[in-house]
């Protein structure tokens, strides 16, 4: 592994932009952060959230270790998408974002994920190769995952998402901001 333990006594919050996996490591492997049960404050430190559950340091540390090495397999960089779709190369880019989002702004060609796209991708080829993407990067995983659990194996992310593509690939296709309330 490439990357070093996370340190224990950095709040949750900056641990959880370091390594994004963490939070769905953490559920799956402890059954920590993923309801109102488990629940964590992101001002807490790893070590606290481990005190707080009863759980080993080293052994947590290495598992969001292990599944940040993980997901770092499941990423696609903008400039390798752009190089794919450049040459031809056989793909289905899928867009996880709002209808309103890719009917603004979109990388050509996508599709939108409706349940009308997963029911046909899901019977189509499973080994196909499908590149999901949102707007930062920060949700996709997640959608990658299911697909990966129903059988399209060879499914990956836009790391970065359609933000990070603009920025470093294809300027021609516009940046924007999300606002929230």
């Amino acid at each position: 592994m490439n990357a070093t333990l996370p340190d224990p006594n950095r709040p949750m919050r900056e641990l959880l932009d370091e390594f994004p996996s963490a939070r769905r490591s953490l559920f799956a492997a402890f059954h920590i952060g993923g309801c109102q049960s488990c629940a964590f404050s992101e001002d807490d430190s790893l070590a606290e959230v481990c005190r707080q559950h009863d759980l080993d340091l080293q052994t947590v540390s290495q598992t969001i270790l292990q599944s940040h090495e993980e997901e770092k397999e499941l990423l696609l960089s903008p400039l390798d998408l752009k190089g794919k779709l450049d040459s031809g190369e056989s793909l289905t880019l899928v867009d996880t974002r709002t209808r309103e989002e890719h009917d603004a702004v979109k990388i050509t060609p996508s599709l939108l994920m409706t349940e009308n796209t997963l029911a046909t991708l899901s019977a189509e080829n499973p080994d196909q190769h499908i590149v999901l993407y949102d707007h930062s990067g920060k949700s996709v995983l997640d959608h990658v995952s299911w697909f990966r659990g129903h059988g399209l194996k060879n499914t990956h992310a836009l790391a970065g998402g359609i933000d990070a593509y603009s920025r470093e690939a294809d300027q021609s296709v516009p940046r924007y901001r999300l606002e929230m309330d």
